[in-house]
């Protein structure tokens, strides 16, 4: 079973997994993202062995003319250790990325990290040589989403809007999904507003079609906005958006660290679990 799900939602165990399964999506007409797997590191060793990962990913992207990103979690950076080591590494990656004509993406991790992970997001788009080389995540379920939102977009600021994958206290998140849905439509107007290029990440049908309906109300261009889906989940909703002529992104995880990753999100929330079976069997 766990070969199973591996290969179902995994790209693989290596590099050359990920850059096979890249191109493979690229060829169904969709971008890419790559996410080297990783827990928390515990030593600026284990940071710097981690980044390494990313620096080859670019280097494998532009040397193969990929359509495809990195996304980056700090934590892997040795945000917990040292916010300034997570802030260094973040800038050599976004450095090494605007020069390949590349970007990163800063993953949100659970709430207690939400702020500096926007404070080291923020500083480092305003330096001149990464301004729009580096964008963020914002998570649809936290109050403080819509406050964060209005701050990035008067940055500038890159955002993937997804609904949160973390359980939350019910004093900082919403409880509901009725009201995380809410918020998440309302999220994605003020998203699509914007003239930057922003991704709605989501495989809620709903949500999309929500999204599709405020584009097209509003005469905000297909080209303006992605669509992002994980590896593995919803492959013909996927199909079916490249086919109507919207931008699609899917973020492809791969690395050994596939299974603590996984069975850590299962164990954060029951509703990962249930998630990841409905769409095993689809």
């Amino acid at each position: 079973m766990c070969a199973r799900l591996s290969s179902r939602f995994i790209a693989g165990m290596t590099l050359d997994d990920a850059i096979r399964v890249a191109e493979a999506v690229n060829r169904q007409g969709m971008s890419v993202t790559l996410d080297s797997l990783g827990e928390s590191v515990t030593s600026e060793i284990e940071a710097h062995r981690a980044a390494e990962a990313y620096y080859r990913l670019l280097e494998a992207i532009a040397a193969r003319k990929l359509d495809a990103n990195v996304s980056v979690k700090l934590t892997q950076m040795g945000l917990e250790q040292s916010p300034r080591l997570a802030e260094a590494i973040a800038a050599g990656l976004a450095q090494d990325a605007r020069a390949k004509g590349n970007f990163v993406r800063i993953d949100m991790e659970d709430s207690r990290l939400t702020q500096v992970t926007l404070d080291i997001v923020r500083r480092l788009h305003a330096r001149g040589d990464l301004r729009g080389s580096i964008g963020v995540v914002i998570q649809a379920y936290l109050y403080r989403s819509e406050s964060d939102i209005e701050t990035l977009l008067a940055d500038g600021i890159r955002v993937r809007l997804c609904k949160g994958a973390y359980k939350e206290p019910p004093e900082v998140a919403f409880p509901r999904k009725a009201d995380v849905d809410k918020n998440f439509v309302r999220l994605s107007g003020k998203l699509l507003d914007s003239p930057i290029y922003h991704a709605i990440a989501t495989h809620d049908e709903k949500m999309i079609t929500a999204a599709k309906a405020l584009a097209k109300e509003r005469g905000i261009d297909r080209s303006r906005f992605e669509f992002q889906m994980l590896y593995g989940v919803r492959r013909d909703l996927q199909r079916k958006l490249v086919e109507e002529g919207y931008r699609v992104r899917v973020y492809v995880p791969f690395g050994p660290e596939w299974y603590p990753y996984v069975m850590r999100r299962m164990a954060e929330r029951p509703a990962n679990v249930i998630f990841l079976a409905r769409n095993f069997f689809r």
